[in-house]
């Protein structure tokens, strides 16, 4: 097809537009830190699925559930701590669900649930009525109080009957408990099936296994009861007048083939408040770093190099890009947990040229799993070490710099040089897969990530009239990383030194792309003047205005009056939403307030941008944007989601959940330290 040809083929009108958008669902994989994704043969692809919705597999929804955890071990639940009527519900330790029912009852009753209360990221309490067994005044007199607690590889339940009646009260309390060892994808895909297990009866509980995994529970002075679907546990109970009886269950999980671990050392950082001028913002410090606690991982054979996982349910593991952001927010906290993603990351970085794995040389790594990722129903079938990524190995340099400028010690730097400059050999030499001089990203086997910037999903690159961009793509933000991560390097490289003398050729390539970007990506729309989010297959620019061209602020790749325009337009109405910024304009015949990249806020998309706005000197407008997350941070009870609605705050008092949306997320929650310094920035002056 010649590029008029395909000119021609990208504008349909915009009702046609529209129906095809309805009518196709983008494929969707496990395989990036939120991310619908098509598997396609061109980026930005997407499925044709037949068949009524109601027969479909779907993913579970999580905004209304509960989440308790401590790396790799999280629990999922109702409101009255209950699993098992949700799809998402369940214990998960790694990359398995291990229990997706636990059912209390008190006598023949479930109890009614009337409050929960989350203790930090690791404990909830419950607190339910008992009125079967309650006396008949009007006031409720017993209540039901359920503590959970969940830490690396073990849940504990605590449940206790409480009464103020003035007579005994006979009664028991039965916890039904459901194993299933299913895989994180099928859960994900909803369409999670129970596996084989063995149940052994021992003398102070019960062993549940299957394959690699693992779980003991012990309920001391309960009866344990295997059934067809799992085992019953019931203790006899009786409660004296203005009493209190509890009863505790402990469920312990093993995985001899899990690949990451709750890290050796305690957490080491502090927050960073002094004058605080936002108590909003005080309220979501506390949350943040108590969730990065929760989210924290190292590496068995290195338990000592902490990283934090990307988020739950499904990404607790090692992500380049995400624990990379995450890691680079919390510079106002600590450069320890910097350092140790560097060091970890290093480890993995690509010796090879391997296109199963999209491992390069140089190149650092996308995902870590236990064993290949296979997403049931899809195209998508990854190795347990996956390199599809096109940002992280710019994101790897920019870190390195940015923590060295922030403490890192330079022995600690200077240890990370050769992975430093395997990075910039790799932007040089390799992050370019069609010779045109931009780093772009294709799959090359037909079952990875089709889309492999942090936009990963099948329709994020669209042109302004809602058409799919062909690719290999080259995204604009990307070009700005490896400008940043190149000048960066060499700064690096000439004030530590590695024996070489070649930073002043890096230094030409960075500022030959520079040249090349302007010429290449800018595009005028009625909307102004901005860069374009990608160029595609055929050099030309996908002129959509995205939240995108955020990331290009402050990185060095736009001159002052460039990033004067692309201010203007991030701030303006079509992009702000009064709760963050939008990841694809209002005025883009694709956008939807609940599309996941076309329309959606992204917590970490506002604060690489709030970030790049305070390092241009666009205060003013850093704040705007900084005002936004803390209004929706105050709605979600300052545990930020991955991602929520784009609807505009004048309309809406409160921003709609994304409901699959991740939480809590390591970049969500960091993002709060960018606002921070919005907030703050000049206050010395």
């Amino acid at each position: 097809m010649t590029a008029e040809q395909q000119a021609n083929d990208r504008t349909p009108d915009a009702a046609s537009a529209v129906d095809d958008a309805a009518s196709t669902v983008p494929t969707t994989s496990i395989a990036s830190a939120g991310s619908p994704v098509s598997t396609g043969d061109a980026a930005g692809s997407t499925v044709h699925r037949g068949g009524s919705p109601r027969d479909r597999p779907m993913q579970p929804l999580l905004h209304d559930s509960v989440v308790v955890l401590r790396a790799p071990t999280q629990s999922w639940s109702a409101a009255d701590g209950d699993m098992g009527a949700s799809a998402i519900h369940g214990l998960y330790h790694g990359d398995t669900r291990v229990i997706r029912g636990l059912r209390l009852r008190v006598g023949e009753s479930a109890p009614e649930a009337i409050s929960v209360a989350q203790r930090g990221a690791t404990g909830a309490t419950f607190v339910a009525l008992t009125r079967r067994i309650d006396d008949r005044g009007a006031d409720p007199r017993v209540r039901l109080e359920r503590h959970r607690d969940v830490s690396a590889g073990s849940l504990s339940e605590r449940v206790a009957l409480v009464s103020r009646v003035d007579h005994k009260i006979e009664t028991s309390i039965t916890l039904e408990i459901t194993p299933d060892f299913a895989a994180m994808q099928q859960v994900k895909a909803g369409t999670s099936a129970n596996s084989a297990w063995d149940i052994r009866e021992e003398p102070d509980g019960v062993t549940i296994s299957s394959g690699p995994t693992t779980i003991r529970l012990s309920a001391p002075g309960a009866v344990a009861t295997s059934t067809g679907d799992g085992v019953t546990v019931a203790w006899s109970v009786t409660l004296a007048p203005h009493a209190t009886e509890s009863r505790a269950l402990e469920v312990a999980v093993e995985d001899t083939s899990l690949v990451v671990a709750a890290p050796r050392r305690e957490v080491a950082w502090r927050s960073p408040l002094g004058v605080v001028p936002d108590s909003r913002l005080e309220r979501w410090i506390d949350a943040a770093l108590t969730d990065l606690d929760a989210l924290r991982l190292a590496l068995p054979d290195h338990p000592d190099d902490e990283f934090l996982a990307a988020g739950a349910p499904w990404f607790f593991t090692l992500f380049g890009r995400d624990s990379i952001w995450a890691a680079r927010f919390l510079l106002p906290v600590t450069t320890d947990v910097a350092a140790s993603t560097l060091r970890v990351l290093a480890r993995l970085q690509g010796v090879a040229h391997d296109p199963e794995s999209a491992e390069q040389p140089g190149k650092i790594m996308h995902e870590l799993r236990s064993a290949p990722l296979s997403i049931p129903g899809e195209q998508v079938t990854l190795p347990p070490v996956y390199y599809g990524t096109v940002d992280a190995t710019a994101l790897w340099v920019a870190l390195l710099a940015d923590a060295h400028a922030a403490g890192m010690s330079e022995s600690a730097v200077t240890e990370l040089l050769p992975a430093l400059r395997g990075c910039l050999d790799w932007i040089v030499r390799w992050g370019d897969s069609d010779g045109d001089g931009f780093l772009d990203y294709v799959d090359l086997t037909g079952h990875g990530l089709a889309n492999q910037g942090w936009k990963d999903s099948g329709d994020s690159i669209q042109w302004r009239d809602g058409t799919l961009a062909a690719g290999p793509i080259a995204l604009c933000e990307v070009q700005a990383y490896a400008y940043e991560a190149v000048v960066a390097g060499a700064r690096l490289l000439d004030e530590l030194g590695d024996g070489r003398d070649d930073t002043d050729a890096l230094r030409v390539w960075a500022a030959d792309l520079k040249n090349r970007f302007r010429e290449a990506y800018w595009v005028e729309t009625t909307e102004g003047r901005y860069p374009a989010v990608a160029l595609d297959a055929e050099k030309r620019p996908v002129d959509s205005l995205t939240s995108n061209i955020g990331h290009l602020l402050g990185t060095g790749i736009l001159d002052p009056d460039e990033e004067d325009a692309v201010v203007s337009l991030l701030v303006a109405p079509s992009m702000a939403s009064g709760y963050g910024l939008r990841t694809l304009s209002t005025e883009a015949a694709g956008y939807w307030p609940l599309s996941y990249h076309g329309g959606s806020v992204w917590t970490h998309d506002t604060a690489i941008a709030i970030a790049g706005l305070v390092r241009s000197g666009h205060l003013d407008e850093a704040r705007i944007l900084s005002e936004g997350l803390l209004a929706a941070a105050e709605r979600f009870s300052f545990r930020m989601p991955e991602l929520h609605s784009g609807d505009a705050r004048a309309e809406f008092s409160a921003p709609t959940p994304y409901p699959a949306a991740c939480r809590p997320q390591a970049w969500s929650a960091a993002a709060v330290f960018p606002v921070l310094s919005a907030l703050t920035a000049g206050d010395d002056a």
